[in-house]
């Protein structure tokens, strides 16, 4: 009953209530660019649902005066004025109380408010950017997941979707951008006011304001939509790539959902300080300037492939996520897993010499790694505090996400699944959707119990391994869930099975729902009797599992193998078996070795890493790669080459110089054969791949890679135009260059430091942020670190000089970590404030270490970051029982030196 509410009940909910919503807000907002703050009004029509003397809403860090409040029942002619207004900081809530029961049906809600543009990067916030040699400031939001209540008091969750029609005052030099295109200008002296039309229903999050002054370039596309991208002045011819990724997205996308774009503008806009890559705003995205910007002369091959993937992951929210919205953020993997995965669609029909469904496969090895722990999550999770959220903008959301869509879609095949996704788009326009809904669309489309399916694979953690052998014409299967740690998990799964016979002619599809299973392949006998009969799981390895082969199968793949029958994918997931067994590897002890989802050397890697395999096997196996040809492959063994490094120092460290030796002589040949010079005609996984070879021989200490690399660095230092350190090869040169400096000579550091400080290319400044503390001088590597915390640094790219922090600096990054804390925990928030953590504790490796880590953390967590602190201090776990595990292998050392002296 209305007459029994109080204030207090509205406290410590997970959710707003649901006795009013709106339907319309008119929000006002005049930011005051020089002091850094703003003032606004909001009237809000909402729909009263249900007796009540309260309304509810979102509110946090704004200054509202309960003068300024009052409600306007429809047809009263009356303002009701509130007998209370309270703010409550710890639930980010408004409680605004009245004297009288509110009549049902509609009324409007008005609120002065003022607040701060923030440095947080988050809310409405200010952004530092240069203008003929002057520092101004820019006015940017940032709402998603919780914070457009930081810009203005509204119901600020997804289901709580209205129309809006904003109203900006701004410096009449200035543009203004919003969701929707301008209607009208009015100048008044310095100030315009500037109105926007009225947006379509949508959520909180996706409203966005921008004030600046910018360039752009625009093009149209072939309905007529007008398409932006701005960019600071000066820089507009850098955002041309990107308008002609987006002009093609958005037309294939309009034919894939079989709905048109429904806004009649499209902007996007690089913005110098940003938190994540991109937000998809309706109608204006934005992104950092390295996700959107792409320099002809002076960005890498691996540049532009990112901005291609990022336009059209962002783009594809526009439906998926914008047009239908998840109801709650439990559902967040609809709009991220999606857009993931259907960004690859695109990028493959635009560049399909990139070949990134293969390189998807990294995206899948992403979601591995932190489904493989104990402290990992479900694809849907409940979330019931807003701090909660910023933690499942994470791999599960986004990579595993990604990975059983396409698992579902291959099952299903393309056709069905885009038809049934093209109703699913249209039955929810304009409204929400949960999970299940998908689901239902797909299970009507395609006749399969695809709720069944599914619901094993977002509702628990975790993925499983399939073992598999052929017994009298019979597929014997079994499944157990992957734990990092070594234990053995009790989930199980409803996995799709997909299967080919000797040939891509001959396959089959069906569900395994047991956790034992026999399935009748009497279908394929004819492919059983023949001579060189082999079978393959998991068909192009587009599915989240493991497969494992027993010996008969895995001898049986050696002819694929041998005669390259398979596809790049299945080659990358597939144990090169002839030649493992001239290291003494035979079938029986590759069981396994023949995992097939991201790949064998990948499994192996993580296998060696629960203890279920030895170092020496991982070791054998990488060498028989000498003679591989995939781009994808490569990355990946060069990768878990380099991590096996980083554990060998604090396992093994006298055998470190043989490792080193090792794996230097098995990269130069194909360092060798790209060399530093792009050839003419030249593919873009040529580029790729040099830059990640010629980077990882630096960080192995090669002396005629970091001599050729100073050399050709000292020649870019005079001049930046030189043809001599072309971009793909610039992080390598710079990360060699690091190698020879130390406290005694910081000559190189400096030089390094003189790039950064003169070039204004985001993409560069990122580069030389994630060579600086690739030094082995751990007092060099201090030195870095602390430059993170300096004005020079933006906040967004403090993640890059993390990351690059040399093996054998982890501990002196822990020790930066633990003094810095309490500046850090001030100076950044959300996801950055995870990586900061993730990225500086997970490399630990000692048992002492994870101890420390816990007992730091024991009182200076919060809720925001419970989750990753627990992952992060997992793997130190997991880290320091396989350094336990590698001093037990006693023949590791001849392994070792046997693979180093080799002749």
């Amino acid at each position: 009953m209305a007459a029994e509410q109080s204030a207090e009940q509205f406290r410590g909910q997970a959710r707003l209530p649901g006795f009013a919503a709106p339907r319309r807000y008119d929000l006002r907002l005049a930011p005051d660019l020089a002091a850094c703050a703003f003032a606004g009004s909001v009237a809000v029509d909402l729909h009263v649902a249900a007796p009540t003397r309260f309304l509810v809403l979102n509110a946090a860090e704004l200054d509202v005066a309960p003068g300024g409040v009052g409600f306007a029942p429809a047809g009263s002619g009356q303002v009701l004025q509130p007998v209370e207004v309270t703010n409550v900081p710890e639930d980010e809530i408004l409680i605004i109380c009245f004297n009288e029961v509110l009549p049902l049906g509609e009324g409007t809600l008005t609120i002065e408010f003022q607040g701060t543009l923030n440095d947080k990067m988050h809310g409405f916030y200010r952004s530092v950017y240069e203008l003929n040699g002057e520092k101004k400031n820019m006015a940017v939001t940032q709402f998603e997941p919780a914070d457009a209540r930081r810009c203005f008091p509204c119901w600020d969750e997804p289901a709580f979707k209205a129309v809006f029609k904003i109203t900006l005052e701004v410096p009449s030099e200035t543009v203004a951008l919003s969701n929707m295109p301008v209607t009208e200008e009015k100048v008044n002296g310095p100030t315009k006011t500037v109105y926007f039309q009225e947006s379509p229903i949508m959520s909180t999050y996706l409203v966005a304001v921008i004030v600046g002054i910018f360039d752009y370039v625009e093009d149209f596309t072939t309905d007529g939509t007008r398409v932006r991208v701005y960019t600071q002045v000066g820089k507009s011819a850098q955002g041309k790539f990107a308008l002609e990724v987006a002009l093609k997205t958005l037309v294939l996308f309009k034919e894939y959902f079989a709905v048109p774009y429904p806004l009649p503008k499209m902007d996007m806009i690089a913005i110098p300080d940003f938190a994540s890559g991109a937000m998809e705003n309706y109608g204006l995205v934005t992104y950092r300037e390295t996700a959107l910007l792409f320099d002809e002369k002076h960005s890498a091959a691996a540049n532009k492939q990112r901005v291609a993937v990022v336009v059209a992951h962002e783009l594809a929210h526009q439906w998926f996520g914008n047009l239908v919205t998840m109801e709650w953020w439990t559902h967040l993997w609809l709009n991220e897993g999606f857009a993931t995965w259907v960004s690859y669609l695109a990028a493959d029909q635009f560049f399909p010499e990139w070949n990134v469904w293969t390189q998807f496969l990294e995206e899948s090895t992403t979601g591995f790694k932190l489904d493989a722990l104990a402290g990992s999550h479900p694809i849907e999770v409940d979330i019931n505090h807003v701090d909660e959220i910023d933690e499942i903008f994470d791999a599960i959301s986004y990579r595993k996400g990604a990975s059983v869509i396409r698992m579902l879609q291959s099952y299903l095949g393309a056709e069905v699944f885009q038809k049934s996704l093209a109703a699913y788009i249209k039955r929810f326009a304009y409204s929400n959707a949960k999970t299940e809904d998908l689901w239902a669309a797909l299970e009507e489309g395609s006749g399969e119990p695809v709720r069944t399916l599914m619901h094993s694979w977002t509702k628990q953690q975790g993925y499983p391994v399939v073992s598999v052998k052929l017994k009298d014409g019979k597929l014997q299967l079994e499944q157990t869930q992957f734990l990092s740690s070594g234990s053995t998990g009790v989930g199980q799964w409803v996995v799709p099975i997909t299967l080919c016979c000797c040939s891509y002619s001959h396959q089959e599809k069906f569900l395994f729902h047991g956790k034992q299973e026999d399935f009748d392949l009497s279908g394929l006998m004819e492919c059983q009797n023949k001579e060189n009969f082999w079978i393959k799981l998991n068909v192009n390895q587009t599915s989240f599992y493991r497969v494992s082969y027993d010996e008969e199968l895995a001898s049986r793949l050696r002819y694929a193998i041998e005669t390259n029958k398979l596809s790049a994918a299945d080659r990358y997931g597939t144990l090169p078996i002839s030649s493992l067994k001239c290291f003494g590897l035979y079938p029986l002890q590759l069981l396994l070795h023949c995992y097939c989802l991201t790949g064998v050397l990948d499994d192996t890697y993580a296998l060696c890493m629960a203890g279920k395999q030895k170092l020496v096997s991982l070791l054998h196996l990488i060498a028989a790669y000498k003679d591989e040809t995939e781009y994808t492959v490569l990355a990946q063994v060069i990768t878990i080459s380099l991590n096996i490094a980083e554990m060998m120092a604090v396992a093994a460290p006298e055998e470190l110089g043989n490792l080193k030796k090792f794996l230097i002589d098995f990269l130069e040949p194909f360092a060798q054969k790209l060399g530093w010079d792009a050839k003419s005609g030249e593919g873009h996984l040529n580029a790729l791949l040099r830059g990640t070879l010629l980077t990882a021989l630096a960080e192995l200490g090669h002396e005629a890679t970091i001599n050729e690399a100073v050399r050709r660095f000292n020649v870019f230092l005079e001049d930046r135009e030189t043809p001599l350190l072309p971009p793909d090869v610039r992080k390598a040169a710079y990360v060699a260059l690091m190698q020879t400096v130390n406290k005694s000579n910081k000559t190189g550091y400096e030089s390094l430091l003189k790039i950064y400080r003169e070039t204004d290319l985001s993409q560069e400044k990122v580069r030389v942020l994630g060579s600086l503390a690739s030094c082995p001088d751990p007092v060099v590597v201090r030195e870095a670190l602390d430059f993170i915390l300096s004005p020079e640094v933006r906040n967004q790219d403090a993640i890059f000089l993390l990351r690059g922090v040399c093996s054998g600096a982890h501990e002196v990054a822990w020790q930066w970590l633990k003094e810095n804390w309490d500046y850090i925990l001030g100076a950044y928030s959300g996801t950055l404030l995870t990586y900061f953590v993730n990225i500086t504790v997970s490399p630990l490796a000692t048992d002492e270490k994870g101890d420390e880590a816990e007992e730091f953390f024991k009182s200076r967590t919060k809720a925001s970051i419970a989750r990753t602190v627990k992952q992060s201090i997992e793997r130190v776990r997991i880290n320091a029982q396989w350094v336990k595990s590698i001093k037990a292998e006693a023949d590791l050392g001849n392994v070792i030196r046997a693979h180093a002296h080799k002749q």
